[in-house]
């Protein structure tokens, strides 16, 4: 007993990326800016908890549905081939229960917001379930990735302020082209393996000129940044 409850704890792990906690602080730092921000210092103790529970359980969701979504593959990419799903320490049933929960939790979570953020966590869950799915239609899936791992900065200044000012597009569109261009490098490792099985990628799109396209939407990055910060008198680097 205690053997099997050791192994599924194992699996759900894996599927929840809980053992690779990177791509957790890749969707927490930009909500804390976010919050920081929009909370004009130290945001409140019970949004910091929330939107901190609430990035972990998202994350955890999108983990789940792309291994859902991707079962079929994973076996096929190197990088992939001993996920849960593939390796049969979970079963498809299990990681749609598991899934079921996590959307459970997250719902819990966004209840205790006001309602236009509940009405804008709906847009977040719709970006976390397709992403998954958009790399099979579409050469830019990384976009839809950065649209979901961004989505959370929106919501933060909407509980926050009551409102989506013009700050918040310019911060949403920041960490949407660098999410863009930290993934595409991802994507470049697999890129071999997802054009024999037929999945697309930026790092696909940009072939021989990934490394220039990436350096330039990184200088964009900066410069979005730094306009932020020129708005809002954060100051130079040598006050």
């Amino acid at each position: 007993m205690l053997n099997m409850f050791t192994q599924k704890w194992q699996a759900i792990k894996l599927i929840t990326r809980m053992d690779k906690p990177i791509g957790t602080y890749l969707l927490l730092w930009p909500t804390y800016w976010a919050l920081w921000i929009a909370s004009d210092g130290w945001p409140q103790l019970y949004l910091f908890i929330i939107f901190s529970l609430g990035v972990f359980v998202m994350r955890s969701v999108g983990c789940v549905v792309n291994d859902i979504a991707d079962i079929k593959v994973d076996g096929k990419v190197e990088r992939t081939k001993n996920r849960p799903l593939v390796s049969g320490l979970m079963s498809k049933d299990e990681a749609v229960s598991l899934f079921g929960l996590l959307i459970g939790i997250a719902l819990g979570l966004v209840l205790t917001l006001s309602w236009p953020t509940i009405y804008l966590s709906v847009v977040a869950l719709l970006l976390a379930a397709s992403y998954p799915f958009m790399k099979r239609y579409t050469q830019l899936p990384q976009v839809v990735l950065g649209a979901a791992f961004s989505w959370g900065m929106i919501m933060a200044f909407s509980e926050a302020q009551g409102e989506i000012p013009t700050i918040a597009w310019l911060l949403f569109s920041a960490n949407v082209l660098w999410t863009i261009a930290y993934d595409t490098m991802y994507a470049m490792v697999d890129r071999d393996d997802d054009i024999k099985i037929g999945v697309k990628s930026t790092a696909i799109l940009f072939g021989e000129n990934d490394k220039r396209i990436i350096g330039f939407i990184q200088l964009l990055v900066l410069a979005i940044l730094f306009t932020v910060g020129d708005i809002l008198a954060f100051g130079g680097l040598i006050n």
